[in-house]
């Protein structure tokens, strides 16, 4: 059971599984190379110290933006008060930074000798000879040890995954372990309000993760004294909001070069079901090459975004042209719904949001993408856990028929899910209308398909169908506390 590790005024709550993992890794009797990496804001850090109780031999965190020479001045300051030296001394480049790091460490008593090194990607600047140094200190001393305990971390995960756990050169293969972090399922997000003292209803809590996504940071900045209304404005709208500016802080921070992942998550919030990869170059303008799947590649890997093939889509392991890419991030839905709309600065926009058509579109997009996200918690429900799923869209081919279906649940039992997904505040009622219109999408998706599997129609709802006359047409059920099970 994976859980949530966080604190509040000493408080722990969760992230047990991961924690007791680091903790093993902390005093094996070997040396070990630990990354871990996940989403900004997502805690990392605050694991890592917590799990080693602050108890360093040496930390230092990249500087965001900083030149090598910066980097270089950052590391030595470090390594001066970890060593406890009266001078100064500046290294040249990475390989004499890392040799006077293994000479320091080389004069501590025995055992384990714990390194971290916070934002691993900002050191690694452009022509610094990091990676190879890196590489140096641990194939040449590090390894040959049982007692050094080295442990990097970062939020650019496709920096992460690319240079240390896909590595072909120096540290392929070099990493002991790779650990990453997600942000809090509603179950965690209900285990952490409970215990700081929230009265949220768990209807609230839906609508906090649609806003903030589960990051642990965003949530820690919530006031329990304030209504989530009241929170909402304050963090994003108030005249010194501190997460008025977060966008721009957020994909800055992640990527080298932010501009044109700036224009891809721009492109994607504008079609909810998403845009193949033609569709976004012909929004962005972008040009069609290496650096442009990249940019994907990266955006994919940092959670931003999606790549998922639609039901008529054969599929396979090349990239084919029907494959959709789609936004997925919480907060990044909200900004280009909300907090980019708010031309006004209205330090109430949120307040007077609620109920209009704006919201209305948000909250029914925002609830299928918890739904997404809660997949596994659908299939426990539904009583699928162990059959092999894949999750995607369908849009009928014939323009008149005008029929879509946001989720559906392809089974290998041959058997399709085919869900319909309601955010309401009270239970949904299937009308005559409406009735016809699941008859309608059904008939159009078994004609146009050809399938040979059979459709079980499913609705995720937040308090469940209300029975009438055409709700029997409904064959399996989802409510919103489902979605809160571990």
């Amino acid at each position: 059971m994976r859980k949530l590790y966080c604190v509040m005024n000493q408080l722990l709550v969760g992230r047990k599984d991961e924690m007791k993992m680091l903790k093993e890794y902390f005093h094996s009797e070997r040396s070990e190379f630990i990354a871990v990496y996940g989403r900004r804001r997502v805690g990392k850090t605050y694991l890592i110290r917590k799990a080693a109780e602050d108890n360093f031999s040496f930390f230092v965190t990249g500087v965001h933006g900083a030149s090598k020479s910066e980097q270089l001045i950052n590391f030595a300051i470090a390594l001066q008060k970890y060593s406890h030296s009266a001078s100064l001394s500046i290294p040249k480049n990475w390989i004499l930074a890392f040799y006077e790091l293994s000479r320091y460490l080389e004069t501590l008593p025995e055992g384990p000798k714990l390194i971290f090194i916070d934002e691993l990607p900002w050191m690694d600047t452009a022509k610094s000879g990091f990676i190879p140094a890196l590489e140096n200190f641990w194939n040449s001393w590090a390894v040959l040890r049982n007692d050094v305990k080295l442990i990097v971390c970062g939020s650019a995960t496709s920096w992460m995954i690319n240079n240390l756990i896909r590595s072909r050169g120096g540290l392929h293969n070099r990493l002991t372990h790779h650990l990453i972090l997600e942000p809090f399922s509603l179950a965690e997000c209900e285990e952490y309000f409970r215990a700081f003292g929230f009265s949220y209803t768990r209807k609230q809590m839906v609508e906090c993760y649609m806003v903030m996504g589960g990051i642990p940071f965003y949530m820690s900045m919530l006031d329990k004294s304030m209504s989530l209304v009241q929170n909402i404005d304050r963090l994003f709208f108030s005249k010194n909001a501190p997460l008025k500016d977060e966008f721009d802080d957020l994909y800055r921070a992640l990527f080298k070069n932010a501009l044109p992942h700036i224009e891809v998550v721009t492109a994607l919030a504008t079609k909810g079901k998403g845009l193949t990869r033609q569709e976004i170059l012909n929004q962005t303008k972008l040009t069609d090459n290496g650096m442009f799947s990249v940019v994907l590649e990266e955006l994919e890997h940092c959670g931003f975004i999606r790549q998922y093939e639609p039901l008529n889509s054969m599929g396979g392991k090349r990239l084919n042209s029907n494959t959709l890419f789609q936004l997925i991030d919480f907060y990044t839905l909200f900004y280009f719904n909300f907090i980019k709309s708010n031309r006004f600065h209205d330090e109430h926009f949120w307040m007077i949001s609620l109920n209009t058509s704006l919201y209305h579109a948000w909250s029914g997009f925002a609830f299928e993408r918890v739904c997404l996200a809660h997949l596994g918690q659908i299939k426990k429900k539904l009583g699928i856990s162990g059959v092999q799923t894949r999750a995607c869209s369908w849009r009928s081919a014939q323009s008149g028929q005008g029929a879509q279906i946001d989720m559906l649940i392809d089974r290998k039992d041959e058997t399709i899910n085919v869900c319909e997904m309601k955010y309401t505040h009270e239970p949904f009622e299937i009308t005559k209308e409406y009735e016809e219109k699941l008859v309608n999408k059904l008939n159009v998706l078994a004609k146009e398909m050809g399938l040979r599997k059979s459709l079980m129609l499913t609705l995720i709802t937040t308090y469940g169908v209300k029975p009438n006359l055409h709700s029997g047409i409904v064959q399996s059920e989802v409510v919103m506390d489902d979605l809160f099970e571990y």
